[in-house]
């Protein structure tokens, strides 16, 4: 019976006015905290999960999930928190708790026309490229920690940002490498609406009893 884990996704990258990557992007580089220190964006969505098997993807309905990212861009650095939560009645823990936080933090700088970081996060650090509109963007890495026999050690993420429609669309492909042949292993495709701060112009819901 052939084990299965979660594709983990990451989102970009929210938190602190800081222009370095932290050696340990899990602990912050300040302790002050600030609600309006940049421009900060919200995610919410979904993800549907896909195993690799005999040659094609396959569903895993058992392995998709909801999820919700914090995301704080500054002008170098980008830096988020995301939760994730496992619905399914069948997910079977293999890939840990229902409910995951992870942070992740992302450092930019300039080569020609595009934009290259440095990957920091608490599963693992890595490399990306990117326009400089952060419209398109993929992002590979290496898992931290990660047994020889686990099914996979990387992750990359391919990312588009339908700014003008308030949509986020991922693909995160979780696959092992060995030597210069890449052996896919699961794949989460995510979807995403973002909500920036603003204001309403009364209360945007109000209790209505089931009938």
């Amino acid at each position: 019976m052939k084990k299965t884990f979660v594709l983990i996704t990451i989102a970009l990258v929210a938190g602190l006015a800081s222009c370095t990557v932290s050696e340990k992007a899990i602990i912050p580089l300040s302790e002050e905290i600030k609600i309006e220190d940049t421009y900060t964006i919200i995610w919410n969505g979904t993800s549907k999960a896909y195993r690799y098997e005999e040659g094609q993807w396959e569903r895993a309905e058992n392995y998709d999930y909801q999820f919700s990212v914090i995301q704080k861009r500054y002008d170098s650095i980008w830096k988020s928190v995301k939760n994730l939560h496992r619905q399914h009645p069948d997910y079977d823990g293999k890939a840990g708790e229902r409910n995951q936080t992870m942070y992740f933090e992302l450092a930019y700088q300039l080569e020609g026309d595009h934009l290259i970081c440095d990957l920091n996060a608490s599963l693992g650090r890595g490399k990306g490229v990117s326009d400089q509109e952060f419209r398109k963007q993929t992002l590979d890495f290496t898992l931290a920690d990660v047994s020889r026999f686990s099914p996979y050690d990387h992750i990359r993420i391919t990312q588009t940002y339908k700014y003008e429609e308030g949509i986020l669309q991922e693909t995160v492909l979780l696959y092992k490498k060995s030597g210069a042949e890449e052996i896919p292993f699961m794949k989460n495709e995510e979807q995403a609406f973002f909500y920036v701060k603003g204001k309403t112009a009364g209360a945007p819901t109000v209790f209505r009893a089931e009938r």
